[in-house]
């Protein structure tokens, strides 16, 4: 059973839905369900940044 943590987590990316790629967010809730809660934070730390990386590119 995931801990208080994982849902917190996995409850946490629904509001990237309009944001991140469906499979993306399949990826990092897969993640922080098999125990890489980590690993699946540095992930979304990462993409966000890479899409605002690209957001103020192109202005």
């Amino acid at each position: 059973m995931a801990d208080m943590e994982t849902v917190k987590f996995v409850s946490q990316l629904k509001k990237y839905r309009d944001v991140l790629p469906k499979q993306t967010i399949k990826t990092l809730k897969g993640q922080a369900l098999s125990g890489d809660l980590e690993g699946a934070r540095k992930g979304i730390r990462k993409v966000i940044r890479r899409r605002i990386g690209r957001c103020e590119r192109a202005q």
